[in-house]
């Protein structure tokens, strides 16, 4: 399955959206929320990104508080994978431990170390690949 990076850029604050490059994902498994990925991984040399969450093929979402990859259902009354409707209020919900495994399809991360290279948006990843074609 494609790994999907959402890479957050606080200076912008853009958001860009790519894949992993295949053979590549297992330079991700194993690590945790709050470990730094290096560029390269999608092709962006120079580039260094912080891993802020994630969820996987299901839409479960990770949790930084919660060890191991698994998935488990916790009492939450906050934070990432629940939001209370009334004050004090508490559920039990299905979350994602914070270590990347092959189940995990989207990571999001921020830039933390810029490189040469200029990450491109979506509309003009498009224009660029029109004008490939026209040529």
């Amino acid at each position: 399955m494609v790994m999907k990076l959402n890479i957050a850029d606080p200076e912008t604050g853009k958001t860009y959206q790519e894949e992993i490059k295949e053979g590549r994902e297992n330079e991700v498994i194993g690590k945790e929320i709050g470990d730094i990925i290096d560029g390269r991984i999608i092709d962006y040399p120079g580039y260094e990104f912080k891993i802020t969450g994630g969820s996987d093929k299901q839409g479960f979402p990770m949790r930084k508080s919660l060890p191991g990859s698994t998935r488990k259902r916790i009492l939450l009354s906050g934070g990432a994978g629940f939001k209370p409707r009334r004050k004090g209020e508490r559920r039990r919900k299905s979350v994602r431990g914070r270590v990347i495994n092959e189940e995990i399809v989207q990571i999001n991360c921020i830039i933390t170390k810029k490189g040469s290279k200029k990450f491109l948006t979506k509309k003009e990843k498009e224009a660029q690949e029109e004008l490939k074609t026209e040529n």
